[in-house]
């Protein structure tokens, strides 16, 4: 579409005029009267044609704006009239088709379409009996001289004329490769994200799970050893036994089972086998008690929530920072009432070891030889509020806003991931809770975790 020059009318030529000679029946003022009132009409001439040059700048400007933005428009945009030969149409379009303003002028719109079935749409708009008034989205498939066929979203308005009547139609379509395209894109880049958030979950998890590790194998050599140790006593024992039995088989006086009795200390083995069995029993239920925590707490996808107590998911948190990373590490903590939450124990116990690590991180740069973490729990209405204060030096008020960003840390390189309280914020908002982080007045850092208390019916 180009605009259209238009052309003002020619001023009217000022008319000059003589008094007539004296003419029978007319006097001068007569004649005076008829050139006052042409010179009235011709000033009006003027006056209404510099209105007119006005009206005809204005609608030029007019002009040019439309031309300007249908030129600057990147939907395609074609009018065409109630048999769908088109009348208008703009740059996206012919850049589109590769087609000028002339050829396109006049053309049907069918043979811009690509397909039948676009060709079957818009002929059921055009030849519908009675036009909708409001607009409708169609998809259509236009023809591109060298991609093939461009899916559009296309929006179909009735065009009205000056009186109101049906005369035609404008169809606004927008190429949908790009977004499609764009769309696609986007999508492997979040599946590429999710599943470099799911490594690096596991990573943190697996740095949480290596604290573990030292407290683990002191956790695990006290049963392993007595069990071990009875073991090896029931072997003894079972060797002492086994020749007693034999004895006894072999033997037809009454006086050799009894010798050898007294000498493999018959009386002394079945009295202590109880304990030994004992022992044995309870070492081996703790050790599995140890390795079936530590699969539930390294359990990666696990999502089970169930009715958790916090105290001991706290208790079993401190057992595990000061037997492992921290052994002289102070944590004062006394069990209070049941602080019953809905949630993932496991989850939870990472959590809170993060924390309990990081207390001790911080407390031991600054007091060294006497680290120490206060952990209070107060229950108000239906949230359990967890504080965690520090002897440490607390935080920098220009880090307090960014302690919680992933990777953000001021532990030296090497020392920190820094997602460890990101992902702890995080696991504490998937429990319906809050996790946040102040200096307290007394000194040192404290976290303060919030959590709903699980219901009566829970």
């Amino acid at each position: 579409m180009s605009p259209r020059k238009i052309i003002p009318a020619a001023s009217p030529p000022r008319p000059h005029v003589a008094l007539p000679a004296q003419i029978e029946g007319i006097d001068e003022a007569t004649w005076i009267d008829v050139i006052q009132k042409m010179d009235e009409v011709y000033s009006q001439l003027v006056k209404d044609e510099i209105v007119l040059e006005e009206k005809n700048e204005q609608l030029e400007s007019s002009q040019q704006f439309i031309f300007s933005v249908l030129s600057a428009m990147s939907d395609v945009l074609v009018a065409c009239n109630r048999v769908g030969d088109i009348e208008e149409t703009n740059t996206a379009l012919r850049e589109l088709t590769g087609l000028d303003e002339d050829a396109l002028h006049g053309m049907s719109i069918f043979k811009l379409l690509a397909d039948s079935a676009s060709i079957d749409c818009i002929r059921r708009i055009i030849e519908r009996p009675a036009p909708q008034r409001i607009s409708e989205v169609v998809e259509l498939n236009l023809i591109h001289p060298r991609q093939g066929p461009v899916p559009v979203d296309v929006n179909c308005t009735q065009r009205l004329d000056g009186t109101g009547k049906h005369a035609g139609y404008v169809f606004v379509g927008r190429p949908m490769g790009e977004i499609k395209r764009a769309y696609r894109e986007l999508s492997e880049t979040h599946e590429a994200l999710k599943r470099t958030q799911q490594q690096l979950l596991h990573s943190e998890k697996m740095a949480s799970l290596g604290r573990l590790v030292a407290g683990v194998a002191h956790e695990l050599n006290n049963p392993i050893s007595f069990v071990l140790g009875n073991v090896h006593a029931l072997k003894r024992y079972s060797e002492r036994l086994t020749l007693y039995v034999e004895a006894l088989h072999e033997s037809a006086s009454k006086e050799m089972p009894a010798g050898m009795r007294e000498k493999l200390r018959i009386d002394h083995i079945l009295s202590d086998l109880p304990s030994l069995i004992e022992g044995t029993l309870e070492g081996a239920q703790r050790t599995t008690e140890i390795v079936n925590g530590l699969k539930r707490f390294s359990a990666v996808d696990s999502e089970e929530q169930t009715k958790v107590d916090l105290n001991s998911v706290i208790a079993r948190a401190i057992h595990w920072i000061s037997k492992g990373a921290a052994p002289t590490f102070t944590v004062h903590w006394t069990p209070g009432d049941a602080l019953n939450v809905t949630g993932n124990a496991g989850k939870l116990l990472q959590v809170l070891m993060n924390l309990i690590q990081n207390a001790y991180d911080a407390a031991s740069a600054k007091n060294s030889s006497s680290p120490q973490l206060w952990i209070t729990a107060q229950a108000n209405g239906d949230v359990v509020s967890l504080f965690l204060r520090d002897n440490g030096s607390g935080i920098s008020p220009d880090h307090l806003s960014h302690i919680f960003d992933p990777f953000f840390t001021t532990k030296p390189v090497g020392k920190g991931t820094g997602l460890g309280l990101s992902i702890s914020y995080g696991i504490i908002e998937q429990h319906s809770g809050n996790l946040y982080a102040r200096n307290h007045p007394q000194g040192g850092a404290e976290f303060v975790i919030e959590l709903p208390l699980a219901t009566p019916s829970t």
